[in-house]
């Protein structure tokens, strides 16, 4: 040990430079790893409550019925002090959980998420200046797209993956007229994707790799109620529905 020490103050910038590389490294295999997850996970639960425990809550019981990766989404005050207490119990609590932030706007506030622990960035709409801050920290950045146009210019500024908002607007006749147009994106349905088989199966049919599931999911009935193993067996049905419609 005593000799390691010595040869790393020998050549401190060698080291330096195998450091920064492995983090660089690590940092793509994460993007990999969730890019590869959120399909076979089938499912992304997306919440935001202003109670920090409710929040954290809600996320155990996700994790309980199997789920590795949520959306927080950014939509009250709390959000980013929620957001950070959610990273520590992921980080203690909850292994192989991966902690995306939703309904990001620009790039400041990407930035003060990253901050915080975020693993992925996912946005309403094609945000073009969050795109340098993710690609700055190698992250996963999931832009909303409503049209052809707006997934066209996604795919050219380096999109993989493509989040339909909002879903009930579009609806998989939507997808299936277009998905032949981009082969190498994953697609995602966000709002207003039901609890059902007849239409997640219908998005699955036409493409998708995965379907956001938010208040048809956790919904405020089951927030305020404090209803966690109802949750937990809804994400679990959810699940089913999912594998059943592949």
């Amino acid at each position: 040990m005593e000799d390691l020490v010595a040869y790393i103050k020998r050549y401190p910038n060698f080291f330096l430079h195998l450091s920064r590389k492995y983090i660089k490294i690590t940092k793509m295999d994460k993007k990999a790893a969730i890019l590869k997850l959120i399909p076979e996970q089938g499912i992304l639960p997306l919440y935001f409550n202003k109670d920090t425990e409710v929040s954290i809550s809600i996320l155990h019981a996700l994790y309980e019925a199997g789920i590795r990766t949520v959306e927080y989404t950014n939509r009250g005050e709390a959000a980013l002090k929620n957001f950070a207490e959610l990273r520590k119990v992921c980080d203690k609590e909850l292994g192989g959980m991966y902690l995306g932030i939703g309904t990001i706007k620009d790039g400041a506030t990407a930035q003060a998420f990253i901050d915080a622990g975020a693993d992925y960035i996912i946005s309403p709409g094609l945000v073009e200046d969050v795109i340098p801050v993710a690609n700055k920290h190698d992250m996963l950045w999931v832009p909303g797209c409503m049209t052809p146009t707006e997934i066209i210019k996604a795919e050219q500024l380096g999109a993989k993956f493509i989040k339909l908002f909002p879903g009930n607007l579009l609806g998989p006749a939507f997808l299936s007229g277009i998905k032949e147009l981009f082969p190498n994106i994953l697609f995602m349905p966000t709002g207003g994707v039901e609890l059902s088989k007849e239409n997640i199966g219908g998005w699955f049919k036409a493409g998708v790799c995965a379907v956001g599931m938010g208040s048809k999911l956790i919904s405020k009935d089951v927030m305020e109620g404090k209803k966690y193993a109802e949750l937990t067996a809804a994400t679990k049905e959810a699940i089913e529905i999912v594998k059943a419609s592949r």
